[in-house]
């Protein structure tokens, strides 16, 4: 087994894990799986009530970081400001390109997908799966700003909100 260099992530401190989002480490901690001795991070999301477990030397593989800086944020939000970029795929097609951006823990691709599915009240109504697809993407940017901001998720959700309706505007 290859040791990759191990990321240097400590309890209490929050993470991005591509497929879940915002987490917080609550500990490290040395299991024994297999015959095999393994450290992992043990990673607490409150919102969904998941924990999750994630070996040390496999973490920066699989795309796991550090919240993004308060530049990356304000990034993101002006990406929301932009036009929406709907390409003319078959929606089967798009909804899985947006499936992996927001699966991939970057976060200035989930603000592309929320800016291109976002609808204000004067547009068509949206599908079942887009309203999901953009539910999911708005909820793991709407976390992220609020983990760097320091302040609850309802402030970050009207932060992002009036983002994206002074887009309209």
């Amino acid at each position: 087994m290859t040791k990759s260099k191990k990321p240097d992530f400590r309890p209490n401190e929050f993470v991005v894990y591509p497929a879940h989002g915002v987490g917080k480490i609550i500990s490290i901690e040395e299991q024994e799986i297999a015959g095999i001795h393994l450290e992992l991070f043990v990673i607490s999301f409150e919102k969904d009530k998941m924990t999750l477990r994630v070996p040390t030397h496999k973490a920066t593989e699989i795309g796991m970081r550090g919240l993004s800086t308060p530049d990356l944020i304000n990034k993101a939000l002006d990406t929301l400001k932009g036009k929406a970029r709907v390409k003319r795929a078959m929606w089967s097609r798009r909804a899985q390109e947006y499936e992996q951006k927001i699966n991939s823990g970057d976060l200035m691709a989930i603000a592309e997908v929320v800016r291109d599915l976002h609808r204000s009240d004067d547009q068509r109504e949206q599908s079942y799966s887009e309203r999901q697809l953009y539910e999911a993407a708005l909820d793991r940017l709407t976390r992220e700003v609020a983990a760097v901001a320091g302040t609850d998720e309802a402030g970050a959700q009207k932060k992002v909100g009036e983002v994206l309706v002074g887009r309209a505007a």
